[in-house]
């Protein structure tokens, strides 16, 4: 068939001239041909277009169409380029005239061109129709029903990912933008509006002119009734694309912003200039961040590519101009909704956090080659479920909730109270900006004053609270009263790699998170052991992944684990010894190339962000007993039996009964009964024996607080923590063991239910005695505030206070700046002359021996003296007997005195300009930890390459 050949002579009321387009599509282009010429309603007039191919696409046209119906074209033609050339040789035909544009890459069903054309009988004013696409590999996967942008050039088809066509988008209607590839396009409409810009050689063509149809007055429809396979081979560069010299993605970029440009109305132009400005720049920097530095170019240089050629944009719009404005209230109906820019952001939010870098979830094409965990046949019908479904079908979901619920209830009484406090949890009060202020100064005026530097938990306080809007008691009440539920779904989500059950990491997960070093952290209110018991499970993840992946994850993984491991040891520093003591064996035990450096990497990491408070502790070897809040006696069991600990209970407020954990550590010991994993089971009982000899060992050492008021035996929850972990894993890794005896019937069955009734009495054992006893400890919803009303008033000039409190080891004291210390004051160490010079003044007055104890307190800012409830008569007729005091307000609840001879407030120091450049290091550092611990991108060579000499599997061409 020639292409100055008549139309046929019997020919409907339409007359259709197809152009099939091809450029090395040779892989495709023969089930294309034939799906073309089968068609039920068969085309008038057929030209084929070869754009310079080298791989014998040019013969396979020329034998399915003949010579004369074939064009030959250089390799740089675009495909508008390759349709102009082609209508501007084909005369007209007779009737009413369509061309049906085909991609190389793109079979139509038998029955495609019927349907179309019976869809524009239906509507008169349909100048543009498209048949439904879905993917040439996995023919149940959608590609597109019709295609939508945003206002930055977003492309937008409204599937999901891999999304099976089960008649769910069925039925004719108005879309603002069909494919080139099976599009059906009115000839005289495509004269009147310009046809395909040639300016757009590949990628957003299509949207340009069914916009521009759209502007004309006519109408865009999607028919789902026509279906045709596309192989989307230049999108997903399984071609190589010579039209243009740019990559195709900043191609696709560029063109997206050149037709929203150019077809948007002045006003909303305007917004989109801006929007479009900063959302480029935005989109670079999180493309640097996600290490995509060729994905930030491309965006770059798009922007730059449409924003700074003006004059082409004017001229663009001039051609655009005529129903622009009276077409764009149809349009804009049509463009994707502004909500849907937050479901975009948390897909790419979710497949960054997925390691699949910042996608464009809404603009790529959807259906992806089959991969080797795609779905078996069927399995869509039962996972593509609603959005309701598939979250609380999920068992980490449920679980997650169920703690939520348990937590609620067994914090029933401190939850809702207007200041948390208590235990080792000093009273929270103030907001970020405290925070903020506390740890960037370099001298503290808290208490008698002191350059030490502020722990560096206070500054991950400030950055949670930030982000809570400024609330320092929501952050501190999210780590501490929340770790439990927290807990869970970090165990739960940690053990996917290395659990293959997911009810077993359920059982698990809510173990872990139920342990007595939960409730008794809470109960405590140890804020350090709950932030530590929170990220225990990342630890092992992590771990697992340095020692297991490949390199470069197994290297991203290391500078995960040593920002993470950065944050624990600033709430518990024991955790930096018990996990570097673990690693070093692991290393040693399971030697890979590059394992050593991801090793030194992890562990260098805390060092070098902890470094100037890390001298601190080093200075003070007993810190790294302590944790984040008060050290006091009461909050531990001096005399903690070994069979506590090897129950995994450490003592102290809040426990339950011994027996709770039974059923957890009888699974335990059932799993040296098993023959498999022997390895593992080795490995996960050496770290169980490990943090309970080192509990032991916490338990029974005297350590002193930071500023020597206070000894007492150090609290062992963190080493049971690693301790529980080892155990935990064990169980679970036998739990294959326990479904084989189910199957096996008998007496092997019944065994196996009994191993899962122990196993998982000790989570509903645990859950039922914290809902029964409730926080049973010092920590409170509403405690007072320390500070009295009397003395914070009348000290608003820097003056300071005395604060004598009684405990179990006698008369302590403490000296406070005009208000209640924020959290982390208390954890600032004091020079060991001023604190020494106070403390026996103090003793001085308390006893009565009167000579210049007054005049030293004087001498060091001290206004009033307070004594906190029970105020004891002895001392109380002490102060009264001081001729330097004088009595202000004295209770059973609180006694206040001040001083009568004038006081001095001692001048700070200068502050020291290197305190404030290694903050701004130590947030460089930070920032750099951060990009480089980020999952990043998969590149190609990510992903498994598709044989390039396989076939292309056919398509059954038979009448459906």
């Amino acid at each position: 068939m020639s292409i100055t050949d008549p139309p046929h002579p019997q020919r409907p009321h339409h007359t259709v001239t197809a152009i099939v387009v091809s450029h090395d599509g040779s892989r495709w282009l023969g089930e294309t041909l034939e799906a073309l010429l089968k068609q039920t309603r068969p085309v008038d007039r057929v030209v084929g277009v070869d754009n310079g191919s080298r791989d014998g696409s040019a013969a396979l046209l020329t034998a399915a169409l003949g010579s004369r119906a074939v064009l030959t074209l250089p390799r740089s033609t675009g495909f508008g380029e390759a349709v102009a050339e082609v209508l501007d040789r084909l005369g007209p035909g007779g009737g009413q005239e369509w061309i049906w544009l085909l991609h190389d890459d793109c079979a139509p069903d038998v029955h495609a061109l019927r349907l179309l054309l019976e869809a524009a009988d239906e509507d008169p004013k349909a100048a543009v129709l498209g048949p439904k696409l879905r993917d040439w590999l996995d023919r149940r996967l959608l590609l597109e029903v019709g295609v939508t942008v945003d206002r930055t050039g977003r492309r937008d088809t409204g599937l999901e990912a891999r999304e099976f066509d089960q008649g769910q988008y069925d039925g004719t209607r108005d879309v603002l933008s069909v494919s080139t590839a099976g599009m059906l396009v009115r000839r005289d409409v495509w004269e009147e509006v310009g046809g395909l810009d040639p300016a757009l050689p590949l990628f957003r063509d299509d949207l340009d002119l069914c916009w521009r149809v759209r502007n004309a007055g006519h109408r865009v429809r999607n028919v789902t009734g026509a279906v045709a396979w596309h192989a989307e081979a230049a999108t997903r560069r399984r071609r190589r694309i010579t039209a243009s010299g740019d990559h195709p993605r900043r191609l696709d970029r560029r063109n997206a912003l050149f037709v929203v440009m150019a077809n948007l109305p002045l006003r909303p132009l305007l917004w989109a200039l801006v929007r479009n400005a900063f959302g480029s720049i935005f989109r670079t920097v999180l493309f640097l961040v996600a290490k995509q530095p060729a994905n930030a170019l491309d965006e770059f240089l798009a922007f730059g590519s449409v924003f700074g050629h003006p004059i082409r944009m004017i001229k663009a719009r001039r051609v655009r101009a005529k129903g622009r404005r009276q077409g764009y209230a149809a349009v804009s109906r049509l463009l994707t909704q502004p909500g849907a820019g937050y479901r975009r952001l948390a897909d790419r939010a979710r497949s960054y956090l997925a390691g699949g870098g910042f996608v464009e979830s809404a603009g790529r094409h959807h259906a992806m080659a089959a991969s080797p965990h795609a779905q078996e046949d069927g399995e869509e019908l039962l996972t593509d479920a609603g959005v309701m479904q598939r979250v609380f079908g999920n068992p980490g979901v449920l679980l997650f909730l169920a703690l939520v619920l348990v937590t609620l209830v067994a914090e029933r009484a401190v939850t809702g109270g207007a200041r948390l406090g208590g235990g080792a949890l000093v009273p929270v009060i103030g907001g970020a900006s405290d925070l903020w202020d506390l740890y960037r100064a370099s001298y503290h005026q808290v208490g008698l004053g002191t350059d030490a530097w502020a722990p560096p938990y206070v500054a991950v306080l400030a950055v949670l609270s930030t982000l809570l809007f400024g609330k320092t008691w929501l952050a501190v009440s999210l780590l501490l009263l929340g770790c439990v539920p927290l807990a869970g779904i970090s165990a739960y989500a940690a053990t996917r790699s290395m659990i293959p059950g997911r009810w077993t990491r359920v059982w698990l997960a809510s173990s872990y998170a139920l342990l007595p070093v939960a409730t008794g952290a809470v109960a405590a209110g140890r804020l350090g052991t709950a932030v530590v018991f929170v990220l225990l499970p990342v630890y092992a993840a992590l771990a697992t992944a340095v020692l297991t992946a490949e390199r470069r994850r197994a290297r991203r993984a290391a500078w995960g684990l040593g920002l993470l491991l950065a944050v624990g040891t600033a709430f518990a520093p024991l955790v930096y010894p018990l996990t570097a003591i673990l690693g070093a064996l692991a290393a040693l035990a399971f030697p890979r190339r590059g394992v050593a450096v991801s090793m030194l990497v992890a562990f260098a990491v805390p060092v070098a962000l902890l470094f100037p408070w890390l001298l601190q502790v080093v200075a003070d070897p007993g810190q790294l007993l302590l944790e984040a809040g008060l050290h006091q006696p009461e909050l531990v069991d001096p005399a903690l039996p070994a069979g506590s600990l090897l129950l995994l209970s450490p003592g102290g407020p809040g426990m339950p009964p011994l027996w709770v954990t039974g059923g957890l550590l009888a699974a335990c010991l059932l799993a040296l009964l098993m023959r498999r994993n022997r390895m593992v089971i080795a490995v996960g009982w050496g770290v169980a024996l490990f943090g309970v000899l080192v509990a032991i060992l916490v338990s029974r050492t005297t350590v002193t607080s930071i500023n020597g008021d206070v000894e007492a035996p150090a609290w062992p929850g963190v080493p049971l923590a690693f301790a529980a972990t080892g155990m935990l894993v064990v169980a679970a890794l036998t739990a294959d063991r326990i479904v084989e005896f189910r199957a096996a019937g008998g007496a092997r069955r019944l065994a196996a239910l009994g191993v899962v009734l122990v196993a998982f009495s000790t989570p509903l054992l645990a859950a039922g005695m914290w809902i029964v006893k409730g926080v049973d400890g010092p920590l409170r919803g509403t405690v007072r505030d320390v500070m009295p009303a009397l003395a914070a008033n009348n000290s608003s000039g820097g003056e300071r206070t005395l604060l004598l409190r009684s405990s179990t080891g006698g008369l302590l004291f403490t000296v406070l700046r005009g208000r209640t210390p924020v959290v982390g004051e208390a954890d600032i160490p004091v020079p060991e002359g001023p604190r020494e010079l106070v403390r026996l003044a103090a003793a001085g007055l308390v006893s009565g021996r009167g000579g210049d104890d007054a005049r030293v307190l004087a001498a060091h800012g001290v206004r009033f003296v307070v004594v906190t409830a029970p105020v004891d008569p002895e001392i109380s007729h002490a102060l009264d007997s001081q001729p330097s005091l004088a009595r202000m307000s004295l209770s059973r609840s609180v006694g206040v005195w001040r001083l009568t001879q004038p006081i001095a407030l001692p001048v700070p120091p200068p502050g020291d300009p290197w305190h404030g450049r290694w903050l701004w290091a130590q947030a460089v550092l930070v920032l750099v930890v951060l990009v480089l611990a980020a999952p990043g991108a998969r590149t190609e060579s990510d992903e498994p390459a598709l044989p390039q000499n396989l076939p292309e599997p056919r398509r059954e061409l038979a009448a459906r």
